[in-house]
């Protein structure tokens, strides 16, 4: 399903303290003034701009580090170092030899391309654009997995959470975006693509999966009580080597598409 979204019902939903991060903002004077001149280039692009998210519900199961989505398996990783458990996405679907369905969501979101083509002329506007076009694509992912957990899957259907509450993840299940510290590996946004077909809200991905525009995200959206975030660490040579092999990929592939985590 192909959601599109008005700059202006997107912008209660960003996340200011990742844009000061952005411009490196520490001063709380600054923050405000940085807000307010940030909050007048959102008029000014409202109309002009959207964002939009797509997204899909899916059967699916868990076979071994595996998600298994009908034909397409989504290979993932698990920790290797810490204290345990020792965590993977996958352990929180019902495996297949369980014998029943579990479901799982795939969603990308993104900002119109202009947002990051249109103000080439200007350096100091080209910055400021991007870097809301960044938060826009991000605040259309919160407030898609909002219309996903209450609406369209339901599963959270008495869900009654602040806009605040949302962007501190009080909500039951969620949604790890590929590139982050549980999905690494960019390289998965083929197979999501291939599950999705991006190109319906204009992204593009390079040769190892990153996507165009820059503005987007892509991820799993997951239900259970129990899910929550964590952040893979390093792993070792027998574990890149069984990626390698469960994603039908030569091994010196793969480890470019992990070296941060080797």
């Amino acid at each position: 399903m192909k959601l599109t979204y008005d700059i202006s019902k997107l912008e209660p939903y960003i996340n200011w303290p990742y844009f000061f991060y952005a411009w490196q903002v520490k001063d709380e004077g600054e923050k405000t003034r940085l807000r307010q001149e940030a909050e007048t280039v959102l008029g000014q692009l409202e109309r002009r701009y959207h964002a939009y998210a797509l997204f899909e519900l899916f059967d699916a199961n868990a076979d071994g580090d595996d998600i298994v989505i009908d034909q397409y398996r989504l290979p993932l990783l698990r920790q290797q170092q810490g204290k345990p458990p020792y965590l993977c996405l996958s352990d929180f679907l019902r495996p297949q030899s369980s014998g029943q369905k579990d479901r799982i969501g795939l969603f990308a979101t993104s900002a119109d391309i202009g947002l990051e083509t249109d103000f080439d002329s200007d350096p100091y506007q080209k910055m400021m654009v991007q870097l809301l076009a960044d938060r826009l694509a991000e605040a259309a992912a919160e407030r898609m997995h909002e219309q996903v957990r209450k609406e369209f899957w339901g599963y959270a259907k008495e869900e009654h959470l602040t806009i605040a509450e949302m962007l501190v993840e009080k909500f039951q299940g969620i949604r790890p975006a590929i590139g982050y510290p549980s999905l690494p590996d960019t390289s998965l946004n083929f197979v999501i693509d291939q599950l999705l077909d991006m190109k319906q809200i204009g992204i593009r991905l390079t040769e190892s999966g990153a996507m165009k525009p820059h503005a987007s995200v892509s991820g799993l959206m997951i239900s259970h009580p129990q899910a929550r975030y964590f952040s893979l660490g390093k792993i070792g040579e027998d574990q890149l080597h069984d990626y390698a092999r469960r994603r039908g990929l030569p091994v010196e592939v793969c480890r470019k598409f992990l070296a941060a985590n080797l």
